[in-house]
C-alpha cells in the first residue's frame, strides 16, 4: 500500500472556497449584531458625554459620535470613509470563493461584520446618508481613543491577517515558510507512526 505523501511548501490544504463561504458569513454576521446590538443599548440608556464606569478607571463607558475612522482617526472625511468601507467589503466578497485557509476566512469575517457595523451607521446615523457619524462608545484608560465593537472586529481580524501571513499562511489555503515546515514535520511523524503500527500488526 502506498503512503500518503507529506504536504509540499505552497500545497493547499485541501479546504473549498466556496464551502467556507458560510464560515465567513456567520463571523460577520456575529460580529454585526454584537457591535449593532451593542451601540442600540448604548444609545437608547446613556446621553452623549455621559461616562459608566465597568472597571474602575480602566475600562469605561463613553459615549461619542464619531465623524472619522476606527478610533477617531481622519475625522471629517466620513464621506470618503464611507466609500472606502464600500469598497472593503465589495473586494472581500468578490474573493470569497478563492478563499482556502479557515484562519483567513475567520479574519475576514471579522474585518467584514466590522466593516458593515461602521458602514450601517454612516448610511442611518446624523446628520446624513453617506456622513453619519459613528457611535463609539469604549473607553480603555484616558490614554487610548473612544472606539466601538466594529473597530474592536476590523482591528483584530487584521492583526489575524497579518500574523497568517507572517506564518506562511496564505489566503488560498497554500503554506509557505515556517508553516509549511510544520506541516511537513507533522505529516512525516504521523507516517512514522503508522510504520510502526503496521510492523506491530
Amino acid at each position: 500500500m502506498n503512503e500518503p505523501a507529506a504536504p509540499r511548501a505552497g500545497a493547499p490544504e485541501g479546504r473549498n472556497g466556496v464551502a467556507l463561504i458560510p464560515v465567513l458569513v456567520a463571523v460577520a454576521i456575529l460580529a454585526y449584531l454584537v457591535d449593532v446590538l451593542s451601540k442600540v443599548l448604548v444609545v437608547a440608556r446613556m446621553e452623549p458625554g455621559e461616562t459608566v464606569s465597568v472597571i474602575g478607571d480602566l475600562l469605561t463607558f463613553r459615549l461619542v459620535r464619531n465623524s472619522g475612522a476606527a478610533f477617531s482617526m481622519a475625522t471629517g472625511y466620513t464621506w470618503v470613509l464611507t466609500f472606502v468601507a464600500l469598497a472593503v467589503v465589495a473586494v472581500i466578497i468578490r474573493y470569497a470563493r478563492r478563499l482556502g485557509s479557515l484562519g483567513w476566512v475567520i479574519g475576514l469575517g471579522l474585518v467584514l461584520g466590522g466593516a458593515l457595523g461602521n458602514l450601517t451607521d454612516r448610511l442611518f446615523r446624523d446628520p446624513g446618508p453617506l456622513r453619519g457619524h459613528v457611535v463609539d462608545f469604549i473607553q480603555v484608560g484616558s490614554w487610548w481613543p473612544t472606539f466601538n465593537m466594529a473597530d474592536s472586529a476590523v482591528v483584530c481580524g487584521a492583526v489575524l491577517l497579518v500574523a497568517l501571513t507572517l506564518l506562511g499562511y496564505d489566503y488560498d489555503g497554500t503554506r509557505t515558510g515556517w508553516a509549511a515546515r510544520r506541516g511537513a514535520h507533522a505529516s512525516a511523524d504521523t507516517d512514522a507512526a503508522d510504520k510502526e503500527e503496521d510492523q506491530d500488526a
